[in-house]
């Protein structure tokens, strides 16, 4: 994962909010950001991925991808399931 330097103004609210010190804060927000900065062909290839693992098929994959997408804090544009099949499959 990439290193991100976190908003110092977050990292005061994190830490006033939840009662960790600055520093503690300051890795809590950049792991998330981290996390969240996840390219989207990357997320719909590992989930993808994870799902199918657990024996999902397709339609099922796709449509629980799109819904996971819709709801990040930075969302991808809204990709139909064959957008998705070619971030997947090429």
């Amino acid at each position: 994962m990439a290193a991100f330097e976190p908003d110092p103004e977050l990292v005061r609210q994190v830490s006033a909010s939840t009662g960790l010190t600055a520093p503690v804060a300051g890795r809590l927000v950049a792991d998330v950001l981290a996390f969240y900065s996840e390219p989207v062909e990357e997320f719909v290839r590992r989930r993808h991925g994870e799902l199918r693992t657990y024996g999902a098929k397709n339609p099922q994959i796709f449509a629980r991808i799109a819904e996971e997408l819709s709801a990040r804090p930075v969302s991808a544009p809204p990709l139909s399931e064959r957008q998705l099949r070619r971030l997947v499959y090429g």
